[in-house]
């Protein structure tokens, strides 16, 4: 270590008195220096140091060139990384933001905080890219940036980032079709995209990712078969509540607080009815959401209905197992209802609607089709 000091000492001496043409000299030489050889992280730094000063010196062409060659160096200089990072120069910023190792998510913060478009640009294209990082890419980045990060399979995303991208993807169609092509979007967030997409983009998507659109269309059509009715056969209880729920709806006395008394109360079948006319969605559907074990659409139709969490908790223990949940599920459970956003939650019980008008309406011209084969 101390030989090492001793040279790099004697070279930072030499540069103060050196012309432009010594220091570039001496530039390379400790650079050739330093990835050819072993050297520890203490007297890395010190390279780092010399290398720093001597990229002080140099014209943008000769930074750019250290950069592109320390950029895959993985025991390059964090100080000499950092300080060409933050060039305003994008040539020179830009091989070590999209390439080094080097680079921690704070810096990359730091620098999509501070620098130019371009700057962030080259952050995007990063072989692998934390939830940190693209939280900012996807907030303060251009259409180009945010583009770039939906196309970047090592980006990772978090709920905030994919929702954020849901709302930057309205009316461009070329970022809804890349943001819904990603294999690691979640069941929910793609609900959401889909149910803004335009018509075209929904189409290719149903294309491209059928096994996605199957799940959503299970969810909210009729299954033959799918899901036992917890009901068993229809009763006359049935009925009774029926006429009564369909009666406080027509009445206008249908709300929030009837579902959540109903709920309270353990009556299944008024829920159900209830949640049925609010959403304007078949029982069925209302039912599968209540016992199902992802409680997701459930959660987005609470949201889409504007009911507190004291009403969405009521209806998660209606229809959990033995009416329990443990603290840290129903924990869970409040911050994933927190995170979700009323307009698109909307959005989404909107698109449930629509797939089952499509398919009611699909199976009413199979029938018709039938009856009129039948009566040749």
């Amino acid at each position: 270590m101390s030989d090492v000091k001793t040279f790099l000492r004697g070279l930072d001496e030499a540069i103060q008195r050196g012309t432009p043409e010594s220091r570039m000299k001496a530039l390379w030489h400790t650079t050739d220096l330093m990835i050819t050889g072993r050297y520890s992280e203490e007297e890395i730094w010190t390279f780092g140091e010399v290398i720093g000063r001597l990229a002080d010196e140099i014209e943008v062409a000769t930074r750019a060139q250290l950069s592109k060659q320390l950029a895959r160096f993985d025991q390059a200089p964090v100080n000499i990384i950092h300080k060409l990072a933050f060039d305003d120069e994008i040539e020179v910023a830009g091989p070590v933001l999209q390439e080094s190792e080097r680079l921690e998510p704070y810096a990359l913060i730091a620098n999509a905080c501070l620098k130019s478009q371009t700057h962030l640009l080259a952050i995007s294209k990063r072989k692998s890219l934390d939830e940190t990082v693209t939280d900012e890419l996807v907030t303060r980045g251009d259409q180009e940036v945010v583009k770039s990060v939906a196309t970047n399979n090592g980006a990772r995303f978090s709920d905030f980032g994919f929702l954020h991208m849901i709302k930057r993807a309205e009316g461009d169609s070329i970022l809804a079709e890349q943001l819904g092509l990603r294999k690691d979007i979640p069941r929910h967030v793609f609900q959401q995209l889909i149910a803004k997409a335009s018509e075209d983009v929904r189409k290719r998507l149903e294309r491209e990712r059928p096994g996605m659109v199957d799940q959503i269309q299970s969810s909210v059509t009729d299954v033959a078969g799918e899901l036992q009715s917890k009901f068993g056969p229809v009763s006359r209880t049935y009925f009774v509540a029926k006429r009564v729920v369909a009666t406080q709806h027509r009445l206008g006395n249908l709300n929030e607080t009837s579902i959540s008394l109903y709920a309270r109360s353990h009556k299944i079948e008024e829920v159900t009815i209830g949640l049925s006319l609010l959403c304007a969605l078949p029982g069925d559907v209302i039912e599968r959401a209540l016992l199902d074990k992802n409680r997701e659409m459930l959660l987005i139709l609470c949201k889409a209905l504007d009911f507190s969490w004291a009403t969405t908790m009521s209806l998660l223990f209606l229809g959990a197992k033995d009416h329990r949940i443990t603290a840290q599920d129903l924990s869970d459970l409040e911050k994933e209802f927190g995170r979700l956003n009323l307009e698109t939650s909307r959005s989404v019980l909107k698109f449930y609607q629509s797939r089952k008008n499509a398919a009611v309406a699909d199976s009413n011209a199979r029938r018709q089709s039938t009856a009129a084969g039948a009566s040749r």
